[in-house]
């Protein structure tokens, strides 16, 4: 039995989600980079190898914005999507549409009328996770920027899609969970997101998301790394394990940035990895052996 199959349709309830029984679940699996750079990972066979090899319950596809994403070449940037999108409900995984811009409230009425198809395609089936601003930067207002952005492209997602999950991103870089408890979005089914990266945020922002869990939101890590914030730096093991440990301690599901063979230490392949999965050891980085021993251990 997959695990869409076993969980469907998946719910908040308090500071939890939770699936269609309102039991506890936690979704582990990989983020893929920014759609228009590195957009060969976008396959099926990525996908399928993911969940057989690396034991994913969830991808998400990051649809890059901009520069040069959606905005300049939408159906490029969507059959990509669409792509990912496909291959994980048949493979019956869970699938994140991540809406990847750091100024998504400036590109509003693209978004809404993106999220309304996705929404009215996909609104029947449990896989779907739909992430409505990947990381506003911290100079943007949560009252009086994010929070109406975050209510329109919710209210273009209800229209068609009435109970699937909603994560919607957090003022400096998805962060700020707390600032948004404090003000949340009505409606059902609707999370936080919270990312961080090992080398450079640790226990102050634990803290953060602690008070955040307290306030009786729910989180969900769509992105995280285990090294610096830039992406790059040494891989930081234990801190990352402490986050392992508070993200199962609350029941926050996460994915890992990125199945990308980038030249950084945050992605999980060596340059020149193939595109269809089958990645042989080699072909892995030391974050990308150390992310899969865990998936493998805890997704079983």
């Amino acid at each position: 039995m997959s695990i869409v199959e076993q969980h469907g349709f998946l719910q908040v309830k308090g500071n939890r989600i939770v699936d269609a029984q309102g039991k506890p679940v936690q979704l582990r699996g990989m983020s893929l980079f920014w759609s228009q750079w590195i957009g060969k990972y976008y396959t099926a066979e990525t996908v399928n190898w993911l969940r057989d090899d690396w034991k994913c319950t969830v991808v998400r596809a990051a649809l890059a914005v901009e520069p040069d994403g959606y905005l300049k070449n939408p159906e490029v940037e969507k059959k990509k999507l669409f792509t990912v999108v496909d291959a994980a409900i048949k493979a019956g995984i869970y699938v994140i549409i991540d809406w990847h811009d750091h100024n998504a409230h400036l590109h509003t009425e693209q978004a809404v009328a993106f999220f309304g198809e996705v929404a009215k395609r996909y609104s029947k089936v449990p896989n779907v996770i739909y992430e409505t601003y990947n990381e506003p930067l911290q100079n943007a207002a949560w009252a009086t920027q994010l929070k109406p952005y975050h209510e329109a492209v919710i209210a273009a997602i209800r229209q068609y899609d009435k109970k699937n999950l909603i994560i919607c991103g957090t003022r400096t870089w998805s962060q700020q969970v707390e600032e948004a408890s404090l003000s949340p979005l009505k409606g059902s089914n609707i999370a936080y997101t919270l990312h961080f990266y090992s080398g450079t945020h640790k226990q102050w922002l634990r803290d953060n998301a602690t008070k955040a869990l307290k306030n009786g939101v729910a989180l969900f890590v769509t992105e995280f790394g285990t090294t610096e914030a830039s992406g790059n730096g040494p891989v930081d093991r234990d801190e990352t394990q402490k986050w392992w440990e508070f993200c199962d301690a609350n029941g926050i599901s996460w994915c890992n940035w990125s199945v990308a063979d980038k030249n950084e230490s945050s992605a999980v392949l060596k340059p020149g990895a193939s595109p269809t999965g089958k990645w042989k050891d080699s072909e892995i980085s030391p974050s990308g052996l150390f992310i899969r021993d865990e998936l493998r251990r805890k997704n079983r």
